[in-house]
């Protein structure tokens, strides 16, 4: 072969290896630019993905937002505004601000509290327009405390003394003198007060908020100044219970008896028999009330002058006894029941009371049973109770004060009595009078109080409820 026809030859070799090479780099950047491109896509993908996932979580959580915002002007409506009583779901728009447009939904599911709870359980599945297939669920609960998240409450003084014992929290307008035992907060609203002289030695003085003689474990537990809390916000609506127990008719509703009054003694079958208490016991000593003020007659009945009205009655429907006059409460309590002693309009001098003349108890301290003691003015533990009583109740004396009354110049130092529940006392409350040496000479030697925290968001049939609305118990979501 010609040497000019072998270099044209290989010059042809090297550009057909050259026009390979090419090719095949063309064919592998090809690859490579394909895999980014398609990783590119895919993390695209992800990333819309992501953000409609975000998206749906915060319109889910907007949707629970609302509807707390719903229960805080609507705190009875369950149905989202709806005639029907459907649980939902209800759907709602979700506009997004900045463009003015709908970019997704949210629909609620809600669950109302279950009889005796404040409890409302509210679904909200939120998702994008752009994804409707892509869901969040956020899922909270709601609830309102009741009144009775105080182991006890007071507008006044209050003073703990050596041999008393108190679980559960106390919040009380006034000074505390506290030389017992605590386990749970022990709050005043005062900085400094003047104690009285009725708080013992060194008294009256200028004391702390919170003082006393208490083991470190309790002062632990002091705290002062707290805010002040209005006992005006804690009025019952008094109309309202007296409407729900007229519509449940007699005996829900009980009428001035022109007698003595009323005793609702209750069964451990769930019933309760209701007598009309027609003469009371002739006083036996001189007596006064926390407030000193003296009491010349007797607060227990004549077992023998009572008059059965009602055998093995059933709880109302709404679970409230409204009784326009005195009513001695006792027994033994199954079921969710309120009593309410009270007179409209309030007046002191002819506002009934509640009288306890022997052991309040549930069946089971199960939250299955719970009573509520209204008493538009006090609620009063009788000359004639047990030297070793049991209360089971959340007390509220409105307008007065819970309370045993003094009886100096008699005999009557009774063991000890026991508190499970709360107790809500506008007035003064005591169940010891010592005298200037500390010794216990009438009333209760020994007091327990034990708060039953079932009462916070299940308490008793329409029992006054805190003014700070639906709180979030729980919150989950998907």
């Amino acid at each position: 072969m010609p040497k000019f026809a072998f270099a044209i030859a290989h010059r042809h070799r090297q550009k057909g290896f050259s026009i390979i090479y090419t090719a095949l780099v063309l064919f592998i950047f090809s690859l490579v630019l394909l895999a980014v491109l398609q990783f590119a896509i895919s993390e695209l993908k992800l990333v819309r993905l992501s953000t409609n996932r975000e998206q749906a979580f915060q319109i889910a959580e907007a949707g629970a937002n609302y509807y707390q915002w719903h229960l805080a002007h609507f705190p009875t409506d369950f149905w989202d505004g709806n005639a029907s009583t459907t649980p939902g779901p209800y759907v709602h728009d979700y506009v997004d601000k900045d463009t003015n447009q709908v970019i997704g939904r949210f629909a609620l599911t809600i669950t109302p509290p279950p009889v005796g709870s404040t409890i409302v359980t509210v679904q909200s599945v939120g998702y994008t327009l752009a994804e409707p297939n892509h869901t969040r669920t956020v899922t909270v609960r709601y609830g309102i405390a009741s009144l009775a998240q105080y182991a006890f409450l007071t507008n006044t003084d209050l003073w703990i003394g050596p041999n008393e014992s108190v679980s559960g929290q106390i919040l009380s307008n006034g000074g505390i003198r506290f030389d017992g035992t605590g386990n749970a907060p022990i709050q005043s609203a005062r900085q400094t007060y003047n104690c009285p002289a009725w708080s013992g030695a060194p008294c009256p003085t200028v004391e702390p908020g919170v003082w006393g003689s208490a083991p470190a474990s309790t002062q632990a537990f002091w705290q002062f100044p707290v805010s002040n809390f209005s006992f005006s916000s804690i009025t019952a609506n008094l109309a309202n219970l007296k409407s729900l127990a007229q519509t449940d008719g007699t005996p829900a509703y009980l009428s001035p008896s022109n007698k003595q009054g009323y005793i609702l003694n209750f069964n451990a079958n769930g019933t309760v028999n209701i007598y009309l208490v027609k003469k009371l016991l002739n006083p036996p000593a001189q007596a006064w009330d926390v407030n000193g003020t003296p009491i010349n007659k007797s607060i227990d009945y004549n077992s023998t002058q009572l008059q059965l009205l009602y055998s093995n009655a059933a709880i109302p429907a709404h679970g409230v006894f409204y009784v326009e006059d005195n009513v001695w409460v006792y027994g033994t309590v199954k079921g969710r029941v309120q009593v309410v002693a009270a007179k409209l309009p309030y007046s002191a001098s002819t506002a009934p009371h509640i009288f306890i003349p022997d052991n309040i108890v549930y069946a089971a301290k199960d939250n299955t049973n719970v009573l509520g003691l209204l008493s538009q003015q006090d609620i009063v533990v009788t000359y004639n109770a047990p030297t070793n009583l049991e209360i089971d109740a959340a007390m509220v004396a409105q307008n007065g004060s819970i309370e045993v009354y003094d009886y100096p110049n008699y005999t009557n130092v009774k063991n000890s009595i026991t508190v499970f529940g709360s107790m809500a006392s506008y007035g003064p409350w005591t169940w010891t009078y010592v005298d200037s040496g500390g010794n216990v000479v009438s009333g209760y030697a020994n007091t327990y109080t034990n708060y039953d925290s079932n009462l916070l968001y299940s308490p008793p049939p329409s029992f006054p409820q805190s003014v700070t609305g639906y709180q979030v118990l729980s919150w989950s979501s998907n």
